[in-house]
């Protein structure tokens, strides 16, 4: 039995059982990581979630800077060129493809972590911190809520909202998006619908505002669902907002484009309380490794993307929130 069927097996036995913990699973889902809530903190994990936290509220920095140290728009072209040539042949609708920027800051992991504001935050040891604005699935009284987000705009751009709303490019990666979501949650639930399609959030940062458009997916679980939350869980990943349509296809140009595995980020941490499901998608990514610093980011790739435009909206998600 490998490490997810263990896990898958170990997240039955908690649901059945109605004990909290938490869920880590990376990108390539090779490396899922369990803890039940006593266990954070002597893992040196804190999350806030809008329901749980194990972090102190301490008063924080809001002037935290992360200033961009090497950009490697080479390095994008390369992987885009890879992307846009299997969108070409039709082996891909809608790609995200991601970049690792190196960065500086003159402030730790605990300290970024306490000065974000966002829906979800996490520090994970000595080694990342995430401030995620995307929920990934919601499950309550046997509900499984969905909430991908695809398109992002500067708020400062003249009529930014209307903009982004008329954008032919991000209406075509949503639909595609808003369709993946509820195939995936067809295979776990029933009378699956999209409840709002399109709604606009706005995240600000020390230095800009962005607008950012979302849509609302449910469905309904089978009876028992408790005694299989695993399954349903692993069922779903990866999150369909940060790989692709069609999925599996897509995870494999993604690979192939780009030069490393992306591990925890852009993967999906889950938090049960004993009774329902909250998740986040791991994007807004800040990485400590081998005393470098990266900020790792990316969007959707259509047939209708440019470069240049989508290695900008790369450099624009670059930004700690501190509204």
């Amino acid at each position: 039995m490998n490490s997810q069927q263990q896990i898958i097996k170990k997240i039955n036995e908690y649901s059945k059982s109605k004990i909290p913990f938490f869920l880590f699973v990376d990108f390539e889902m090779q490396k899922p990581a369990l803890y039940t809530v006593e266990e954070l903190n002597e893992n040196k994990i804190l999350v806030s979630f809008p329901t749980y936290t194990n972090a102190e509220d301490k008063d924080s920095n809001s002037s935290i800077e992360l200033k961009v140290q090497n950009t490697e728009v080479n390095e994008y072209r390369n992987a885009y060129d890879i992307v846009w040539q299997h969108l070409q042949y039709g082996n891909s609708y809608l790609t995200n493809l991601t970049g690792k920027t190196n960065i500086d800051s003159n402030h730790s992991l605990p300290q970024i972590f306490a000065a974000a504001k966002s829906l979800y935050k996490i520090q994970y040891k000595e080694e990342w911190v995430c401030f995620s604005p995307e929920c990934f699935i919601k499950i309550k009284n046997g509900e499984i809520s969905s909430f991908p987000m695809k398109g992002t705009i500067d708020a400062s751009v003249p009529n930014a909202m209307q903009t982004l709303m008329d954008d032919k490019k991000e209406i075509a990666e949503h639909y595609t998006i808003v369709d993946l979501i509820r195939n995936d949650l067809s295979l776990v639930a029933t009378n699956v619908t999209v409840e709002k399609f399109r709604y606009i959030d706005s995240v600000k940062s020390n230095h800009r505002t962005l607008l950012q458009a979302s849509s609302e997916i449910k469905g309904r679980l089978p009876e028992g669902y408790q005694q299989q939350l695993g399954d349903i869980l692993f069922a779903l990943l990866p999150a369909g907002s940060i790989s692709g349509a069609p999925k599996a296809k897509t995870v494999e140009i993604i690979q192939q484009a780009e030069s490393e595995k992306r591990g925890y980020y852009t993967g999906v941490s889950f938090y049960f309380d004993g009774a329902s499901v909250d998740s986040c998608v791991l994007i807004r990514f800040v990485e400590h490794l081998d005393n470098k610093w990266f900020y790792r980011s990316g969007g959707g790739i259509t047939i209708n993307s440019e470069m240049e435009k989508e290695f900008q909206e790369l450099l624009d998600k670059i930004y700690v929130p501190i509204y």
